[in-house]
């Protein structure tokens, strides 16, 4: 009696399913919103998930029964909990079976939620509460259970061998990146500066998790060797995405380089290098230096990728080559040397010495333009104006050497020691009862007297050779203006051509333009003629 009760429970209960099917298709756009559930639950594996259920505003509506309704991904849709007010609860068969159970003990139709226990992979899916009511009829809500797996990241790199031809080169893997089960299915991205692309592809794990792998390929390069690539891993279970950085691993035989040659190697020049630059990976094995002759000059030493060359001879004028080797080939470079003749360098003592001379030459022309500069001043501060014996300008005390000026050149009398007799300069006497004003035909005649070994000569008043009346002003100031050279009259007075002074053409006549024109006064307070002759 009691497995029949079970057997008409049974089938009442897929009667209930089938209706519930009919009636979701039937009013699903038009009464969901009654039942409120959440869209969406996340779980781990082997943890326990609440699925939350409840009818809304039930005013004017029978709620009869409620059924939870399991939709995998693939297969048929399930009943696994059932509840009647008047049959109460029933777990049909199902791969939820005994690890299902309603939150509420005893369940009610307002709070119809249940918990499934111990979740696994295969329990990912739709979840549907479903109220069987009158008159309006079966209303439901759907949750989806979102099973989480966080997945094993891992990235490495893929070491090949450059490609030797550029034209028909095919793309080969250069490394890899792989997010192991995860649920759901993980995404793959790179970062590199290389050129190249990328595949992805997934695979079906156990209890339902996803395992998807990428591989990054290019067309490998000698330059693309060490350089940076950058596998990113995102996942739902990630706070943020997951990244491995690799560097690229291309082997490629050596590439050799020589540098130190400057083209200046000449004769007699000491301690010149050649560097041997070489890259390659594998690492190189050898490094061999030798020259195109096959001989390696005397004067040069080896110390693994340097030669060196300590003294520069006619040997050195030769070719040398660098070879290097490593498993995957050789690699050389080779540099010609061109031996030259020493260059004529300027001594550095011989350009201190020129700047030496220079400055000092420098300095006494400066030292010569400040003493020319003060002797100027001060001689000008003790000229005519400022001298108290030339403050009249007396003729004849100018024309005879009244101060020490005259005396100087030897045509004065007085107590310089160069009077009458001391020099052959020509002495003028000057004779009193001449007129200043206005020279007459005949009232003077200037001879020049000549004091010989004798002692005599023919005596000519000054007034003949003077200048009529006082100088005007603008002579003054010439004469103010002019600068005494002692020495150069020095040299004069010590025997020195003898001046004489040429008559005129006209003995007879007026001579004051004559004088005028002809006479000219000097520095020293003297007056010389401008057509005097030196013999």
């Amino acid at each position: 009696m009691a497995r029949e009760d079970a057997r008409n429970r049974h089938d009442f209960t897929k009667i209930i399913g089938l209706f519930s099917v009919v009636t979701l298709l039937t009013f699903q756009g038009v009464l969901s919103q009654q039942v409120k559930v959440e869209p969406e639950v996340m779980s781990y594996p082997s943890q326990a998930v609440n699925l939350r259920c409840a009818f809304a505003d039930a005013g004017g509506i029978q709620l009869t029964q409620v059924s939870w309704i399991y939709e995998p991904k693939e297969g048929e849709r399930l009943n696994i909990a059932v509840y009647h007010p008047k049959f109460g609860a029933s777990f049909p068969t199902s791969p939820l079976k005994g690890r299902v159970r309603f939150t509420t003990e005893p369940p009610s139709l307002s709070n119809p939620s249940i918990q499934i226990s111990d979740v696994k992979m295969t329990d990912e899916g739709k979840y549907i509460c479903e109220y069987a009511t009158y008159p309006s009829g079966n209303e439901q809500g759907v949750t989806s259970l979102v099973m989480l797996a966080k997945p094993r990241n891992s990235a490495s790199g893929v070491t090949v061998i450059a490609s030797t031809v550029a034209a028909g080169a095919k793309p080969v893997v250069v490394a890899r990146c792989e997010s192991a089960d995860g649920r759901p299915a993980a995404q793959i991205a790179w970062v590199t500066a290389v050129n190249g692309n990328a595949t992805s592809a997934s695979t079906a794990g156990a209890d339902n998790t996803v395992t998807v792998s990428s591989q990054y390929m290019l067309v490998p390069t000698a330059a693309d060797n060490g350089k940076d690539i950058s596998c990113l891993v995102s996942h739902r279970t990630q706070a943020k995405p997951e990244s491995f950085l690799m560097k690229l691993a291309i082997e490629y035989p050596p590439q050799v380089t020589i540098v130190g040659y400057d083209n200046n190697w000449y004769m007699g020049r000491t301690n010149v290098a050649l560097t041997c630059r070489a890259t390659a990976n594998p690492i190189p094995t050898t490094i061999t230096w030798k020259t195109m002759s096959g001989q390696m000059p005397d004067t040069v030493q080896v110390k693994e990728n340097v030669l060196t060359v300590l003294k520069v001879d006619e040997q050195a004028n030769t070719t040398f080559v660098c070879e290097v080797k490593n498993r995957l080939g050789t690699g050389k470079d080779q540099v010609t040397v061109m031996v030259r003749e020493p260059s004529v360098v300027p001594s550095n003592a011989g350009v201190v010495a020129g700047a030496v001379i220079g400055s000092l030459l420098a300095l006494l022309l400066v030292a010569a333009l400040i003493a020319v500069l003060v002797t100027r001043s001060r001689r000008q501060q003790q000229g005519y104006r400022g001298n108290p014996n030339h403050s009249s300008y007396d003729i004849k005390s100018r024309v005879f050497g009244g101060g020490k000026k005259g005396s100087k050149n030897g045509t004065g009398a007085g107590a310089g020691g160069n009077g009458a007799g001391g020099n052959n300069s020509p002495i003028y006497v000057y004779k009193e009862g001449s007129a200043h004003d206005g020279l007459t035909e005949k009232a003077n005649h200037h001879v020049p007297l000549h004091l010989g070994r004798h002692g005599e000569g023919v005596v000519a008043t000054a007034q003949d050779i003077l200048l009529s009346g006082e100088l005007d002003e603008a002579e003054r100031r010439k004469f103010d203006q002019l600068e005494d050279d002692e020495e150069s009259y020095d040299h004069f007075g010590r025997g020195g051509p003898i001046l004489q002074l040429r008559p005129t053409h006209d003995q007879d006549g007026i001579m004051g333009g004559y004088l005028d024109d002809d006479m000219e006064s000097q520095r020293d307070g003297s007056v010389i003629s401008r057509t005097a002759v030196y013999v």
